[in-house]
């Protein structure tokens, strides 16, 4: 999951499509709409045999404030591999506390950061 997070800020859609199930796997992917992403939290994952689930929210900047992206995915390891096959998502607007960490990932507090 995190490899897949990092291909989405690096504009890396070949590497999202190559970690597609080819089962579910879309004929082109661009990213030209793609957010500025800011951070990933992993909530929750977990893995039985060959399949495995990854519970994840994707940080982003909207406007002057933040969004984020929840999603609840599903993985399967063939060959070693594990590929994405499909995720329930939500979307909204986040919205830190004065003494959370400052979404923009610089280690400080948002009230001395981005507020």
């Amino acid at each position: 999951m995190r490899s897949r997070y990092a291909a989405f800020v690096l504009n890396l859609p070949d590497y999202l499509r190559a970690t597609w199930h080819q089962s579910t796997r879309p004929e082109t992917l661009t990213l030209a709409d793609s957010p500025n992403w800011t951070s990933l939290q992993i909530l929750n994952s977990r893995a039985s045999g060959d399949s495995g689930t990854v519970h994840f929210r994707a940080v982003y900047r909207l406007g002057k404030g933040w969004g984020f992206l929840e999603e609840n995915s599903d993985f399967v390891r063939e060959e070693g591999c594990w590929y994405y096959l499909r995720g329930d998502t939500s979307e909204g607007q986040w919205k830190p506390g004065r003494n959370d960490p400052c979404p923009c990932g610089s280690g400080r507090k948002y009230k001395a950061c981005c507020l």
